[in-house]
């Protein structure tokens, strides 16, 4: 299911960040590749998205793909 939400923190160097949705659910994880991979050349903290989620495979809570900016 897709939702939107605002980039709470990314760290380029680092290579991740959080996604707080509208939803006002628990902060979703984002990973670069994830960013990376959507075709997105960067995010930023403030950035408006639209994401899907899936369950990390390290068995954390959901992380974001399918990213597209919001408009």
């Amino acid at each position: 299911m897709r939702q939107t939400g605002t980039v709470k923190f990314f760290n380029q160097s680092k290579g991740y960040g959080f996604i707080t949705p509208d939803e006002g659910d628990k902060d979703v994880f984002v990973h670069i590749s994830d960013v990376e991979r959507s075709g997105i050349p960067a995010i930023d903290q403030g950035h408006r998205v639209s994401f899907e989620t899936e369950p990390d495979k390290r068995g954390k809570g959901p992380k974001a793909i399918n990213l597209q900016i919001a408009g």
